[in-house]
């Protein structure tokens, strides 16, 4: 048993490489929602169960339905409104059940990563070659109906194998979205290899989190926002940061919500010296210019503690 993951050294904050973003920002802004496909009946895993309530989970599958009916224009609108291009955590499967919304996002030129194919269809319990599949599938699809091949991943409801990081890489891939551990882009160990990395992704920012699990109040979640970005904003004048805020149509977008996600918009991209921006671009900026010297400073840390 591994005493950590083993995908990233220990790296800390303090000392590192100055990051630099384009025009010298401190901060890289990216917006994730989350577009997803839950099915009402899913195949059975058995290590994780899709839904809460028997079968027919109608309250749960209807909730998420009206995200991608009524919840995803709503949003849409807010992000054109800022000029904030969308980087889609995609479930493939949306590709085929609601092709109008991938349209809309290709119009935008927003990001499609992949997100899995079903949020109802999870990594446990695959084989290394049922992963690889489900990966592939997935990256397949999207590449097929947007013309992007995805250079980000989020497994489907964050469900890991010890393999799913390395197959990503394997596949073509840039980065993930399924690290926590930092608030700048890090390298990200692969047995391939390949150049590839973590580009932040909160929990703490994210929608979900914040109104289903820790029962947060709009008005608080927008508060939240705004320290987040104004903490990551001071840090970043010395040193480049990112914020990410993950959203998801069936959360952020209820009408009693949207103005505390409204304001915290407004208040972000209304400072200067933010690079608004997507997870595909960030990761594309960090690997060119940022990518060698933070090898070099992990390798330089590493030995000088041996």
């Amino acid at each position: 048993m591994r005493e950590d993951p083993g995908l990233y050294d220990y790296w800390p904050y303090e000392g590192r490489p100055a990051l630099r973003w384009p025009d010298g920002a401190r901060v890289a802004f990216w917006v994730a929602p989350n577009i997803e496909f839950y099915e009402l009946d899913p195949p059975a895993n058995p290590k994780r169960q899709a839904w809460p309530l028997p079968y027919p989970a109608v309250p749960g599958y209807s909730i998420r339905d009206y995200g991608n009916r009524v919840g995803h224009q709503r949003q849409m609108e807010v992000l054109d409104r800022f000029g904030i291009r969308g980087s889609i955590s995609l479930s493939a499967a949306l590709c085929e059940h609601h092709p109008e919304i991938i349209e809309l996002c290709a119009e935008r030129n927003w990001e499609f990563f992949s997100h899995g194919i079903y949020n109802t269809r999870y990594t446990y319990g695959l084989s290394e070659d049922e992963e690889r599949a489900m990966i592939l599938d997935a990256m397949d699809t999207i590449e097929r109906h947007t013309g992007q091949r995805p250079a980000g991943y989020l497994a489907p409801a964050l469900s890991h194998s010890e393999h799913t990081i390395d197959l990503f890489a394997e596949a073509g891939g840039l980065y993930t979205c399924d690290l926590f551990h930092d608030d700048q882009p890090t390298p990200v160990h692969t047995r391939g290899g390949q150049r590839f990395l973590s580009v932040p992704y909160s929990l703490e920012m994210n929608d979900t989190i914040a109104y289903v699990v820790n029962r947060i109040e709009p008005r608080r979640y927008g508060q939240l926002l705004r320290d987040n970005f104004d903490r990551l904003y001071a840090e970043g004048e010395e040193s480049g940061t990112v914020m990410c805020i993950p959203t998801h149509n069936y959360q952020v977008s209820c009408p009693h919500r949207l103005r505390a996600f409204e304001e915290a918009l407004e208040y972000i991209t209304g400072h200067s010296d933010v690079w608004v921006t997507t997870g595909r671009e960030i990761a594309e900026y960090y690997l060119e210019h940022h990518y060698d010297k933070a090898l070099e400073d992990i390798h330089r840390r590493r030995e000088a503690s041996t």
